[in-house]
């Protein structure tokens, strides 16, 4: 189990790498196209060797249309959209900040988790941290702050998912291979439903450009949710989570050695802020998202601090 963490921690630090690679001869839609695509292929080819049932009823496949635009699509895009303007690292590091969006998404949608002193404070913390990787930006060029922008915006659409996952999904009990499979594939559906605009830019299909893509959607996309579930499973959530820790390491470190980034000193600062907010807020994965992660085979790379849920008919209740 402790060479799938591994790798899960290698796969996801360096899927800003590989986005970065492919943005080398893709536009942004092009990188995303490419990696549902291939996602859905691999988790597709999973489905049919394990033959795991895939759901049929179409209140689900609706309810994990909206996840793959939340989860998928929409963030898969602002993060490809800002690595045109910001370093791999950078974009990595923002990745670790879906913890606190999800905190704060969850308090104000959910009933079952309420928005405790250590959830305000670690709050506090990591928005702290957040200012702090933004703020050195705002004074360089209007494209850092925007690249910035959009994998804050990529976050806050995790942290939107997760809490409509918790309340529409994780409570289903649903083989978590064939979810994440429906997941990925609404995903891909709608991009080649978008192929006439998405074909539009012009390609440079080099060979550093075709395996990153493969490699990116098939194992970081797809095998990558199989890995998290099985450390989850026989971990924990809690121990599970920690390959949130790991990745913008990973991420920060192939830039700096593969793509000769540079690596300001508001970078580590901010991200380990935005990581003591996360511990302060709790330090474990909440049951909001390791009952996802568990069950619904979302993969929760950015865990957050919660609550032991109160359940009202089977699922957790939204605010009104």
């Amino acid at each position: 189990m402790a060479v799938q963490f591994v790798l899960l921690a290698v796969t996801w630090g360096s899927s800003f790498l590989l986005i970065k690679l492919g943005l080398a001869g893709l536009s942004p839609m092009q990188v995303v196209w490419a990696r549902l695509v291939f996602g859905a292929l691999a988790l597709g080819s999973v489905v049919l060797f394990t033959r795991k049932p895939v759901p049929r009823e179409p209140v689900v496949w609706a309810h994990l249309t909206v996840v793959a635009m939340l989860l998928c699509v929409v963030p898969f895009t602002l993060f490809a959209w800002a690595e045109l303007h910001i370093s791999s690292g950078m974009a990595s590091i923002w990745n670790a900040t879906t913890p606190l969006t999800t905190v704060a998404f969850t308090a104000v949608a959910l009933r079952s988790e309420r928005l405790t002193k250590a959830r305000a404070a670690g709050l506090a913390l990591g928005f702290a941290g957040v200012l702090l990787l933004i703020a050195p930006m705002a004074v360089g060029t209007s494209h850092d702050l925007l690249g910035n922008l959009a994998c804050l915006g990529a976050t806050v659409c995790y942290g939107a998912a997760f809490c409509y996952l918790r309340a529409f999904v994780a409570h289903r009990d649903l083989p978590a291979v064939s979810v994440a499979f429906v997941q990925v594939a609404s995903g891909a559906a709608v991009m080649v439903l978008a192929t006439p605009v998405v074909a539009g830019g012009a390609m440079n299909l080099t060979p550093t450009v075709v395996v990153s893509m493969v490699v990116l959607g098939a194992v970081g996309t797809g095998l990558a949710y199989i890995w998290n579930t099985n450390v989850v499973r026989s971990w924990g959530a809690t121990r599970g989570a920690s390959v949130t820790y790991a990745t913008p390491v990973v991420g920060v470190a192939l830039g700096v050695v593969l793509l000769d980034e540079s690596l300001t000193w508001n970078q580590p600062v901010g991200a380990a802020l935005v990581v003591a907010g996360i511990v302060v807020a709790g330090g474990r994965i909440p049951r909001a998202v390791s009952a996802v992660g568990r069950r619904a085979g979302t993969p929760p790379p950015q865990d957050a601090p919660g609550a032991r849920p109160r359940r009202r008919g089977g699922r957790p209740e939204l605010r009104r």
